[in-house]
């Protein structure tokens, strides 16, 4: 009895515990490495990707299948419903009606050799113009057919073609993942500029209300004015909106990121990262190398696709190679219902084999133009892949010349807003104590404390557009 009520506790213990796995999971911050591999896990691209290369694989299979044997077979019946509907040939000795010939002929063997006119003679007597029926009333066929091709050029081009496709394919998911990982990238860090925005205005408003709370119990003492209390809420009234525009939009920028990782966009989300931490562990920029052409994902697919169109090219270079195959058929055949329905051979069967086999040559001579005009047509496309691959590589040498100018600016912008944030940060420092002291105004703290929270606002994008130029020149130079 006691079993029976220990089992669904336990499992209702387990199940609460998962549960509250799961939540903890869910709930608990990614980084930016965490968002790229659960993108490359679960975006609709990749999974269709890799759809692609199951199709590859069996597409090399469909295609080496048409160079094995084939193998068929089937079974045929035939049967005539009225007996004149027979097929028969008249002799020409005149007409009395047809001439049962399964009881009339003699019985032949195997290799013995007949005088069929005095066969015919014995059968037909003075009857002229008669028909003898040749074909049965029923009969039942099969057909066994092996076919083995020998030489086929088309049929090696299209399995070397099948392969190279195959490669093309991992090229393609390679581009695929490459393109998840920097469309990941491009949406977690403007969510992350937002998240330590709002880090850097919750510090100030807990600041701001401080103070205010400090100079409203200084104006109920009667040592501060209403005026400097009222600068103080409509600066923190101000600030407190601009808050909760920031969460707004911090919603808005982490749904589409949820979005670009493939995640349901009613998941919980939160970034762990922040921007001067991943600055810090980017490591150090290349700025002296060349582009790498190789290491950029999608300019391996564009080689693999010339190569593909140079296979077409060498598919309609020789059109005159034959085509050469063997054949084996086995037909067997059984017959029944020769001569007149109420003769006694009417119901016998006869089994007739057959069997057959061959070589079949096929030599193409003319086409009428059309192989040149394929030809023709798979060179210029060879020539199109020529071209798209010297605009890529110029393209690549641009991006990456323009990664390394915004990456110099942004440095720049970065050294010079760590000056203004650091005096901004002494100017607040200075005024509030000025303030509490009773020689400063509320107004000149409010105007400090706008400056501070400006410039800490100035160095966060100046950070992040440094960090955005190193994602830049890590993506052009195919790292």
């Amino acid at each position: 009895m006691l079993k029976q009520y220990t089992q669904p506790l336990l499992l209702a213990g387990v199940l609460l515990f998962l549960g509250n796995t799961l939540l903890a999971q869910t709930s608990a911050g990614m980084s930016l490495n965490d968002c790229i591999q659960y993108g490359l896990q679960n975006h609709p691209d990749m999974k269709a990707a890799q759809l692609q290369v199951k199709d590859a694989e069996w597409r090399v299979k469909e295609n080496l299948s048409s160079g094995m044997p084939q193998l068929s077979a089937g079974v045929a019946y035939t049967g005539f419903l009225q007996r004149g509907g027979l097929p028969s040939s008249a002799l020409g000795f005149g007409s009395s009606g047809p001439i049962d010939l399964s009881s009339s002929l003699p019985s032949f063997n195997a290799g013995q050799v007949t005088d069929l006119n005095g066969v015919f003679g014995n059968v037909f007597g003075s009857d002229p113009n008669s028909k003898v029926f040749f074909n049965p009333v029923h009969s039942v066929g099969g057909n066994v057919s092996l076919n083995q091709m020998i030489f086929n050029n088309s049929y090696l081009v299209a399995v070397r073609a099948a392969r190279f496709y195959r490669q093309y394919v991992n090229n393609q998911v390679a581009v695929t993942r490459r393109n998840i990982q920097n469309s990941v990238t491009d949406a977690y860090l403007p969510a992350l500029l937002i998240s330590d925005n709002l880090a850097i205005l919750d510090k100030n408003i807990s600041n701001l209300e401080k103070l205010f709370g400090d100079t409203k119990a200084i104006n109920e003492a009667g040592f501060a004015e209403q005026l400097d209390v009222d600068r103080l809420e409509l600066s923190l009234s101000t600030i407190r909106s601009e808050r909760g525009n920031l969460v707004r939009q911090r919603e808005m920028v982490v749904n589409a990121l949820k979005f670009t990782m493939g995640m349901p966009v009613g998941d919980d989300l939160s970034v762990s990262d922040n921007t001067a931490a991943l600055l810090a562990a980017s490591g150090a920029v290349d700025m002296t190398s060349t582009a790498d052409y190789m290491a950029r994902p999608e300019y391996l697919l564009l080689l693999k696709g010339r190569e593909l169109s140079g296979l077409q090219v060498d598919l309609y270079r020789k059109p005159w190679l034959p085509t050469l195959a063997a054949f084996v058929q086995w037909q067997p055949s059984y017959q029944g219902g020769f001569g007149d329905r109420n003769a006694d051979g009417f119901n016998k069967w006869f089994y007739i084999p057959s069997a057959v086999a061959g070589l079949s040559l096929n030599i193409p001579i003319y086409d009428g133009g059309s192989s040149k005009a394929k030809r023709e047509r798979a060179i210029i496309e060879a020539q199109t892949v020529d071209i798209q691959k010297g605009m890529l590589e110029n393209a690549i040498n641009l991006e990456l010349d323009i990664a390394r100018k915004q990456y110099l600016n942004a440095q720049e912008r970065v050294a010079s807003q760590e000056r203004n944030s650091a005096l901004a940060q002494r100017i607040y420092d200075t005024t509030q104590t000025k303030y509490k002291a009773g020689v400063g105004s509320s107004f000149e703290v409010t105007q400090a404390e706008s400056g501070l929270y400006s410039a800490q606002q100035s160095l966060l994008q100046s950070q992040f557009d440094l960090l955005t130029a190193k994602v830049a020149i890590k993506k052009a130079l195919g790292q």
